[in-house]
């Protein structure tokens, strides 16, 4: 508390004035503050010295990390949610009535950029150490890098710096955002990620990660990163790279170096043209002449035509390296694709609803570290009970975290939390996902759609000009075609 007046005071009266705040930040919405403190360290979410985050509120820095976390951790959840359950926490622990809905969006602006990525590499860490080298490869780290994009509000400001796609008309699509992350094989959480828009280049993304590359790295991706300046730079760090061979390169094992069956080195020539994504001087560095090693092994499916799979990589040693450790690698892509599945279908990631690209930014790296928050808890049953981490349910997981949650607030002791973590642990061992390989499902929907015309044109447009018969008659015809 600031005394100007009574600066004699000040020692007796700052704590009557701090001794709220504390209680309430003490007594957090789910009780996350177990899980977060145990996954970050403490100054992460502590007071700034100065500036917008120094002043004493009910929104602390790390009350409103936690609020934003748990709410995405519940789809839907609306603001007018969260203000409640700090109403109510108030209310129970005589602090008073908090009368401005509005404070905890205010608070939201006022979270650091910064903590969040410091908040998202620090779990990764936290579970990897935990999981440990599982995944690795002969000891080496792997790390996945795949990219994927999400809708935006469809505002003024989020339009401009995300536009839309260029074929929609203005005022019928929405702002789409891209993700270019970087996973960990090893426990499946997000190590880092780079956003931009929707027409800037993977690979240009991509380049933006490199300074984080650690020596002894392997990267595993699709077609898009089997490209030459990629197998032609990262090796000169000491990172190697495993990916998919592009469709438009033709390989003749005849003409290689044979390191065994379907198992080849090749000599690959610098491109003249140098790639949108490099300068001018980047590409003249690159190497005028590389060697990769291209293996050839086929995926069968029971019931499907067996896949000829083919990869490119820079490790070039059989022995260290046999074609079966590398196609067991690549393998283990496809499963680790279904993050962003989990993070766009099972939490709801798929469409933002922020109204600025400042705060959009914000929630879609609040959503990556509640993506891994659940991945830690999932590392520590893994730690504990020795399971596959492809076998535990991430959507299982997530709810078990917020119903466990839920009920540690009603412990009466630190040993009784404790038994309810232990126990939360010990159900996502029990609770695997049957195993069953080979498994495919068609992408179709069942529910038909609502019989309501698309919308073709801006909104305050569109409803000056449909008319009812219009819409009659597009309803008659989708039901001739079947389609209701």
């Amino acid at each position: 508390m600031y005394t100007p007046y009574f600066p004699a005071l000040r020692s007796r009266l700052a704590p009557l004035g701090r001794r709220a705040l504390q209680t309430l930040r003490h007594v957090s919405l789910p009780q996350l503050e177990a899980c977060l403190d145990t996954y970050l360290p403490v100054h992460l979410l502590s007071a700034e010295d100065e500036g917008a985050n120094s002043r004493e509120r009910i929104y602390s820095l790390r009350l409103t990390f936690q609020c934003f976390i748990w709410q995405l951790l519940k789809p839907e959840t609306a603001c007018r949610e969260v203000v409640r359950q700090v109403q109510a926490l108030c209310r129970l622990q005589g602090l008073g009535r908090v009368k401005n809905g509005s404070a905890y969006c205010q608070a939201r602006l006022r979270l650091p950029r910064e903590r969040l990525e410091k908040a998202l590499a620090q779990m990764a860490q936290h579970a990897d150490q935990r999981v440990g080298e599982g995944a690795s490869l002969r000891g080496r780290p792997v790390k996945v890098v795949d990219g994927t994009t999400v809708q935006l509000a469809d505002t003024r400001k989020n339009q401009k710096r995300y536009p839309q796609l260029p074929h929609q008309k203005p005022g019928c699509g929405f702002p789409l955002l891209k993700l270019l992350a970087l996973f960990s094989l090893s426990s499946g959480a997000i190590l880092t990620v780079i956003m931009d828009s929707y027409h800037s280049h993977d690979l240009r993304l991509f380049h933006r990660i490199w300074e984080g590359l650690k020596h002894g790295d392997v990267i595993l991706g699709d077609r898009l990163f089997g490209d030459y300046a990629t197998l032609a730079d990262l090796p000169r760090q000491g990172i190697d790279v495993v990916a998919r061979l592009n469709v438009k390169r033709k390989v003749d094992f005849r003409k290689a170096k044979r390191l065994g069956r379907n198992d080849g080195l090749f000599v690959w020539t610098k491109p003249q043209t140098c790639p949108p994504y490099l300068t001018l001087a980047q590409w003249v560095e690159s190497p005028t002449t590389i060697t990769v090693r291209i293996v050839r092994f086929r995926l069968a499916t029971k019931g499907y035509r067996s896949r000829s799979i083919l990869l490119v990589s820079t490790l070039l040693d059989p022995k260290l390296y046999p074609l079966e450790e590398l196609a067991a690698l690549y393998a283990r892509r496809w499963r680790l694709e279904l993050c962003f599945r989990d993070l766009k279908t099972q939490m709801g990631m798929e469409q933002l609803r922020c109204q600025t690209p400042a705060m959009a930014e914000k929630e879609a790296l609040a959503y990556l570290v509640a993506h891994n928050l659940v991945r830690c808890v999932i590392a520590e049953a893994l730690a504990r009970y020795r399971v596959e981490l492809d076998r535990v349910s991430f959507k299982g997981a997530v709810d078990t975290l917020r119903q466990y949650t839920q009920t540690m607030v009603q412990a009466r002791s630190r040993k009784q939390r404790q038994e309810l973590w232990a126990d939360l642990l010990s159900n996502l061992a029990r609770d695997l996902v049957p195993w069953r390989p080979g498994r495919r499902e068609p992408r179709a929907v069942k529910h038909r759609p609502k019989p309501f015309p698309l919308l073709t044109r801006p909104r305050h447009l569109f409803k000056d000009h449909i008319r009812y018969d219009k819409w009659l008659r597009l309803k008659k015809s989708q039901e001739n075609r079947g389609l209701i």
